[in-house]
């Protein structure tokens, strides 16, 4: 069974960081792009960054840019998104999901982690 668990949001002070996990289970996460989402209330789910399969080559939104930082531990079969110098505009659902070999979209996804940042 293919699974994706999201863990380590919280409520923090603006300015503040958080370290979001994504552990994977059922695929290797080395082999599959996997990549970050977030969804606001009354908003659509943007995706803020991704880390590449073959070459783990990384993609950041303009938004999060410079603060967040995306990893990939092979031997944990985990995925990580280092969120610095948060702000409340930061403050939504986040969410990981896996793209597999030649899929062209996102197969996987977790069921997300709140963040939420105070002003």
């Amino acid at each position: 069974e293919v699974q994706l668990v999201e863990s380590g949001g919280g409520l923090v002070q603006a300015g503040g960081s958080l370290r979001l996990s994504c552990a994977v289970s059922g695929f290797t996460s080395e082999d599959y792009t996997i990549g970050w989402f977030r969804q606001a209330p009354g908003r659509e789910r943007e995706g803020i960054s991704c880390i590449g399969s073959s070459d783990g080559s990384t993609y950041y939104h303009d938004s999060v840019k410079g603060r967040f930082t995306i990893s990939r531990d092979n031997a944990k079969n985990t995925v990580y998104l280092q969120m610095n110098t948060l702000k409340p505009e930061d403050t939504a659902v986040y969410f990981c999901a896996g793209e597999g070999p030649n899929s062209g979209e996102y197969d996987y996804w977790g069921q997300g982690t709140q963040v939420t940042v105070s002003s």
